[in-house]
């Protein structure tokens, strides 16, 4: 295999977006010494944007920008999070996956400067958030409290949080580990609290097709289990063509013995209905656990739910 003596990896720019490159780039060193790494930094459309993100094309808007630099051939890969990934459409032509790295940590993080937990926050609270998956979901589990929304990097919503613009914020655990701020975290919520969004905790790398080279030298990174779990997944989205406002969530978990299972939810953005299914694939090809589970749930309803939300 030939290695490139170069790799240019572009990403987005904001300090939790670098920081998984610096993880990537760790792993290729280890694995190949000789090769020298160059970040290149993009500044998206999603991360300028501090609106509603339907209005900017949705979760395209943080993958845009830099797609478009991977395609001119600005950068040889591209380090995304898979939850940023759009899957009810194709990857832009000309480009593929080469690796999902192992999994981090699914779930969400509460962030209470007094240090409460998400059962001890009393009526009224104002939880600062821009997910409609979190949205939804509090809304079923603790009406009582009031979600206001909140964008920006992850740095940026904590500043937020500390001019008390919210009483307390939820955010994705990884990426507060990511961004060597787990001190703050004051709750971690199970899955079965805050069933988390499809790809979470995954850094997934895309490179040109007929780049071979760079894709050889990074699928080496390709973790099996995490494959297994994102190809469920985002079948999954794919078949639900769910769209930005769309409360969906859900998580593949592969067993040591092969065994894969995907559960998922789609939800009103009031929390009122909650449509559930959760199956069991076995060794089977994982896409075809992903479809079957979104046909368990459009069988409920999901695409009328889903259609019945504007975007």
């Amino acid at each position: 295999m030939s290695v490139p003596e170069l790799i240019r990896i572009v990403s987005r720019d904001s300090p939790m977006a670098l920081a998984q490159v610096e993880r990537v780039r760790a792993e290729l060193a280890a694995l190949h010494p000789d090769t020298v790494t160059e970040v290149v930094p993009v500044r998206t459309t999603g991360d300028k944007w501090m609106g509603d993100l339907s209005k900017v094309e949705g979760k395209g808007a943080f993958t845009k920008e830099v797609d478009a630099a991977l395609l001119a051939g600005a950068a040889d890969l591209a380090v995304h999070c898979v939850k940023d990934i759009p899957a009810d459409r194709p990857l832009p032509a000309g480009t593929t996956f080469a690796a999902f790295l192992e999994r981090d940590d699914i779930r969400d993080a509460l962030v209470h400067p007094g240090g409460l937990t998400l059962d001890q926050l009393p009526d009224g609270a104002r939880v600062g958030t821009s997910s409609v998956r979190r949205t939804a979901q509090l809304a079923a589990s603790h009406p009582h409290l009031n979600c206001i929304p909140f964008r920006g990097n992850a740095n940026r919503r904590l500043a937020k949080l500390a001019a008390g613009e919210a009483d307390a914020l939820l955010l994705a655990a990884a990426g507060l580990h990511r961004i060597g701020r787990s001190d703050v975290i004051s709750d971690i919520l199970s899955p079965e609290t805050m069933c988390p969004p499809i790809g979470a905790g995954v850094l997934a790398l895309q490179c040109r097709e007929d780049d071979t080279a760079t894709i050889d030298a990074v699928s080496v990174l390709n973790h099996p289990g995490t494959y297994r779990e994102i190809t469920a997944e985002r079948m999954f989205l794919h078949v639900l063509q769910g769209h930005c406002n769309s409360p969906i969530a859900g998580y593949a978990k592969a067993q040591r013995n092969g065994d894969l299972s995907l559960r998922a939810c789609v939800f009103t953005p009031d929390g009122k209905t909650v449509l559930n299914a959760h199956e069991w694939a076995g060794p089977l090809d994982p896409a075809t656990l992903g479809t079957s589970v979104a046909v368990t749930l459009l069988r409920q309803g999901a695409r009328e739910l889903i259609d019945s939300i504007a975007h």
